[in-house]
């Protein structure tokens, strides 16, 4: 299996210092995990850089997410910040009771949504009276709304902060469930507006990207609507290589952040190691 997608552990960091083109950085980062679950990729280790291509070498001489140079290829970005792997921890335990568990994965929510609205979100320019004198400012334009889309209902806990963390959002809810033999969605809820504004941007968030078939349905629902791949960012805390593969076949130029991925998922559509049912431990029930 070819790996069509380049993964990032952050899209503004540059690496530490290690050998050129060495393929040694520790178990959790990202070319370890492509190392140990897609066995035919080809690596390519830039110093500088911070990514991994399944094709070819890319080169680039700034590591930030607008000046990379990724063609066609999904990009899938891991931010290695302390505070997302301590949530992912906390949801990680078994032992964390509800109410912890939900809030972890709010706060873990917005610190994802927060990177991926780096560079992305329409501004306007102008000039204000500070009580110390005329000051140049720059605001995110409200009239240009970034529509959030959680997938109930887990992805409910991961949108909590949006309306926060971003000044202007429309949020259109999308229940979808998965038949727990097929594994295949079907939709029970569906608020999306009949066509989205030309030009909107918006964020799908869905706490686990197992199999896939749930968030690859709802980006077709969003993509009916007018909506460009390179419009959409995907939110998850996990995600799992069945997901990944089919997003990157299907959606090109789309960009996922990922609290972390994982190696696997089993025979129940559930990711391994994970951290359960997002819905039932976020809900209690």
């Amino acid at each position: 299996m070819a790996c069509h997608f380049l993964i990032y552990t952050h899209p503004h960091l540059r690496l530490p210092p290690d050998p050129p083109l060495t393929l040694q950085p520790s178990s959790s980062s990202a070319a370890s995990y492509c190392r140990q679950n897609l066995p035919t990729l080809n690596f390519h280790y830039k110093k500088g850089c911070n990514f991994y291509t399944g094709r070819k070498s890319v080169v680039c001489s700034m590591a930030t997410e607008n000046k990379v140079i990724s063609g066609d290829r999904m990009l899938v970005f891991v931010p290695p910040h302390p505070l997302i792997k301590h949530w992912v921890s906390v949801l990680r335990n078994e032992q964390t009771p509800c109410p912890v568990f939900k809030n972890a994965m709010a706060e873990l929510g917005r610190l994802l949504m927060y990177e991926a609205s780096r560079d992305w979100l329409p501004t306007i320019t102008g000039e204000i009276q500070s009580p110390m004198g005329i000051a140049s400012v720059e605001f995110v334009d409200p009239r240009e709304p970034v529509a959030i889309v959680p997938i109930l209902r887990a992805g409910l806990a991961l949108a909590e902060h949006a309306t926060s963390i971003l000044p202007a959002t429309k949020t259109y809810h999308l229940g979808l469930s998965r038949n727990e033999e097929t594994l295949q969605p079907s939709v029970y809820l569906n608020k999306l507006p009949d066509k989205f504004p030309e030009g909107s941007r918006v964020i799908v968030v869905d706490p686990m990207l197992a199999t896939g078939g749930t968030i690859v349905a709802a980006i077709d629902l969003i993509k009916e609507r007018g909506v460009d791949n390179s419009q959409i960012k995907v939110v998850c805390a996990v995600a799992a290589p069945p997901a990944l593969t089919k997003l990157s076949e299907k959606f090109p130029r789309l960009h996922v952040y990922a609290g972390i991925l994982d190696p696997t998922v089993n025979e129940k559509g559930f990711i391994i190691p994970g951290l359960g049912d997002a819905g039932d431990r976020s809900f209690g029930t």
